[in-house]
């Protein structure tokens, strides 16, 4: 017998592992979980995208949209919610403002520093 111990998410597994054979038993073989695709950049946004960016402070992925286009945001207000590392973070207005533009969709994957949305 040989042992090991295995690490999963965190969680620290000892496990024992019989040597021998078994004839024309066969254990399932699972493939390796893929990569989460990249999200394509982001065209430009619209002529009418404002001057003041909001950009992501840390990546990960867009939970919830707070603020529509046309909305009028103070200094401080939520605009974007994004989830990493399974906490939501609210992406404030950097200055008061009304949003001219939201350059993501719920479910993104965002960097840190991407433009999420834009203020007039």
């Amino acid at each position: 017998m040989k042992n090991y111990t295995i690490t999963v998410n965190g969680n620290v597994y000892n496990v024992t592992v019989e040597e021998g054979t078994t004839a024309g038993v066969q254990a399932p073989v699972k493939a390796a979980p893929k990569a989460a695709p990249v999200a394509a950049p982001k065209a430009a946004p619209a002529s009418g995208a404002g001057s003041v960016k909001v950009t992501a402070g840390a990546a990960g992925k867009v939970f919830k949209i707070e603020a529509n286009v046309g909305t009028a945001v103070k200094k401080g207000d939520p605009v974007i919610i994004i989830e990493a590392m399974k906490m939501e973070i609210p992406v404030v207005a950097p200055e008061d403002g009304t949003v001219a533009s939201i350059d993501v969709a719920v479910g993104d994957a965002i960097e840190a520093g991407a433009t999420l949305a834009t203020l007039n």
